[in-house]
């Protein structure tokens, strides 16, 4: 595992109350994040709840898309 590079943003008495680390480690985390959120989704999914491709590209133009 990869070290995380960080730094630490104390208060008056010196007690850590955040940590500061740079963009790209935010970035690999956020992703590695999701993506297990994603496998966690998969894994609670239902036989029943397949959709077949027809299915999904039915049910995907049904979306609202965000800008």
């Amino acid at each position: 595992m990869e070290e995380i590079k960080k730094q630490y943003i104390v208060d008056d008495q010196n007690r850590k109350i955040a940590v500061q680390i740079d963009y790209k480690t935010f970035e690999k985390i956020e992703e590695i994040l999701e993506d297990y959120s994603l496998v966690q989704l998969m894994k609670e999914n239902d036989e029943k709840d397949i959709l077949n491709e027809s299915e999904a590209k039915s049910y995907y133009k049904t979306l609202v898309k965000v800008d």
